[in-house]
């Protein structure tokens, strides 16, 4: 199992030693708590929240004094959370959640040993009221709206959780921690905050740095007191998953200037090094993911993610996910379709069908040019998968807007892009892409192959590492203070490079010099 690297927790369990009360000395429970843990943990700042005096102190008498603690720090000082009788000697559990606007990841993580035990993944509920950020704020702006939004992200949360919980044979107050990395709307709408600032000028959200807070106030179904860490953000469109992505990536430890890209529902970039930092994000996520063209699917068993086009006899090879029948195309396979259909003279430098090439494969459906992918016959779906002419144009938007944006930062800073030495590229898009295919139409600079690296789910391993890591948690947060955000929203000289990009794999061939 996966053991990420950790020094000292900040969720703990300990044994403090209580002595028994007696009438010479009637010191009262709860001060004996503290001044068990004090000695225990040697430091001073140790407190117990008022609503828990009660429960504590009965917890204490019903265990005859011998008992574990779970405690977690805050600002300097150690929380007691909750009290177990000590012959049970109980693992405590943590959960790390990247709260995706289209697919929800959680991960158990056994938090003294900081072990991964297991991992669920869930689409968003919130897709039934609305498929993006967008159409979702508009919708938490309507009467009930909000509340409606965060109820069906937290039902759905707590009944994964409670399938983990009866997977291992647990009980929920053994969870006792949980860290949640989300874009700024998807942390909003987890908090139950109003989002409606977040999409217009000057595109302010209500809080970027949350804290730490209990989950029985945000009604999850695990230990009541256990602290739920919320990774900050930076900005409307500049979230807490992108900081966990930093963090994960190591980055901020590097003398080298390096790019982490993170495509989702946003393009979210961010450059630097040890010394500094600078982010933007922007709309290019949607064509990227599969998420537009007729054929796209997000990644699974069955979508295509490779595709190879014989540039003497024009045969298409498609390889899928699992390797089952052909059902539709996620964003990696339709990158490298493109780049196929470009290298192969199927398409154009403005990405339209070359109909002499192309032969039987184009055919028109109510007037619209369709290329045949896959037959009828080979598809799993029983229906021909096809690509469109607005399939390829939304796609070449998207990659342009991701070209522009790396273009845009970098110009900023002030480094040219060839200059670039490591791209990280976060995401299921990142574990899936083909770069030479990426570079071959213009979505990425023509950097040496090598220069790429693909991270996989950057926003959970940093969860999990603000999760069981106390140096961890606090670099998040240092890291959401380090970061420049660019505006892309009111930068004209993204306007002006955009048109530029537009074009199969730019209209200035001399950046990408590989492409033949």
């Amino acid at each position: 199992m996966e053991k990420p690297s950790q020094d000292t927790p900040w969720i703990r369990l300990v044994t403090p030693h209580i002595s028994q009360p007696s009438l010479k000395d009637n010191t009262a429970d709860i001060d004996r708590l503290i001044r068990g843990l004090r000695k225990r943990l040697d430091v001073n700042g140790v407190t117990v929240a008022f609503s828990q005096v009660n429960d504590l102190a009965r917890s204490l008498k019903e265990h005859h004094y011998d008992v574990c603690a779970l405690v977690y720090e805050d600002g300097g000082a150690w929380q007691v959370a909750d009290l177990f009788p000590i012959g049970d000697h109980p693992s405590i559990y943590g959960l790390a959640v990247d709260l995706g606007t289209s697919t929800v990841v959680v991960r158990l993580v056994e938090l003294q040993e900081g072990e991964t035990k297991d991992e669920t993944t869930f689409l968003n509920p919130q897709i039934q009221l609305g498929p993006d950020i967008l159409s979702r704020i508009h919708f938490a702006a309507q009467d009930g709206g909000l509340a409606q939004l965060q109820n069906l992200l937290l039902n759905r949360l707590n009944q994964e959780i409670e399938e983990l919980i009866k997977r291992h044979d647990l009980t929920s107050p053994l969870i006792a921690g949980m860290a949640v990395a989300g874009n700024t709307t998807m942390t909003h709408l987890f908090l139950g905050l109003d989002p409606y600032g977040i999409c217009r000028e000057p595109y302010i959200p209500i809080i970027n740095r949350p804290g730490l807070l209990k989950a029985g106030d945000l009604g999850l179904g695990i230990n009541k007191e256990a602290p739920v860490l919320v990774f900050p953000n930076v900005g409307s469109y500049f979230g807490g998953d992108l900081i966990s992505g930093i963090l994960a990536s190591g980055m901020t430890h590097q003398r080298e200037i390096a790019f982490l890209v993170d495509v989702g529902t946003n393009a979210e970039v961010i450059i630097g090094n040890q010394d500094w930092l600078m982010g933007c994000a922007g709309a290019a996520g949607p064509a990227l993911e599969g998420g537009v063209a007729s054929m796209g699917m997000m990644a699974g068993p069955g979508v295509i993610d490779k595709v190879v086009i014989d540039p003497e006899t024009l045969q298409f090879r498609v390889r899928t996910i699992e390797g089952g029948p052909p059902v539709g195309i996620c964003g990696s396979g339709l990158i490298d379709l493109v780049a196929q259909l470009f290298l192969a003279g199927m398409i154009d430098l403005r990405g339209k069908f070359v109909r002499a090439k192309c032969g039987e494969r184009l055919i028109e459906e109510e007037g619209i040019p369709h290329l045949v992918v896959v037959s009828a016959e080979e598809s799993g779906t029983g229906k021909a998968l096809t690509l469109s002419q607005p399939d390829i144009d939304a796609l070449i938007r998207s990659k342009a807007a991701m070209y522009t944006i790396l273009t845009t930062i970098a110009n900023t800073v002030g480094i040219p892009l060839n200059s670039i030495e490591r791209f990280y590229v976060a995401g299921t898009f990142g574990s899936y892409i083909d770069p030479a295919s990426a570079i071959t139409i213009g979505m990425i600079p023509d950097l040496p192959l090598e220069a790429y690296m693909p991270l996989g789910n950057t926003s959970l391993k940093g969860a999990v590492m603000g999760l069981v890591s106390a140096r961890a948690r606090e670099e998040a947060f240092r890291i959401r203070d380090q970061v420049t955000y660019l505006e892309l929203n009111v930068n004209q000289e993204f306007m002006n490079l955009f048109s530029a990009a537009k074009f199969l794999p730019h209209t200035d061939r001399t950046l990408f010099p590989s492409v033949k």
